[in-house]
């Protein structure tokens, strides 16, 4: 199905370029309402599906389940490190993950298979003031 580029859907994407990271609909929504747009939560969801769907987007879930968008900065399959104190996003190659999802796949019986991995954790600069915080001399 393809969607028409209506001046919402532009400012979506547009909003979405602008943010840091990623983002949930709700904090998109937030700000675009703030901005006062007069776009409504539903169809900031439906922007964001459709550029996920689109490659426009990258789309991830976060620990706690809540699905969070950005502006996509390369095309094709990839992976993600992720912050999970300050959502700092660094793309990431991953081959052997590749290796080891076709051969696992393989080894079921499976073909065709896809996987998203994203891994969260602390940056460097998170890590940091978090030890500076407790006192810590180790990272």
């Amino acid at each position: 199905m393809v969607q028409r580029n209506t001046w919402q859907r532009e400012r979506v994407r547009e909003a979405l370029s602008d943010a840091q990271g990623f983002v949930s609909a709700q904090a998109l929504h937030a700000r675009l309402r703030d901005e006062n747009t007069g776009i409504g939560l539903a169809t900031v969801y439906r922007a964001l599906a459709g550029l996920a769907a689109g490659g426009g987007a990258d789309s991830l879930q976060s620990p706690e389940g809540e699905n969070l968008y950005r502006a996509c900065a390369s095309s094709g399959h990839h992976h993600h490190l992720i912050c999970r104190n300050c959502g700092l996003a660094v793309e990431i190659e991953a081959s052997e993950v590749e290796q080891w999802a076709k051969r696992t796949a393989a080894a079921h019986g499976f073909s065709e298979a896809e996987h998203i991995v994203d891994i969260f954790g602390l940056c460097s600069s998170c890590a940091a003031a978090r030890a500076a915080e407790r006192g810590d001399d180790k990272i």
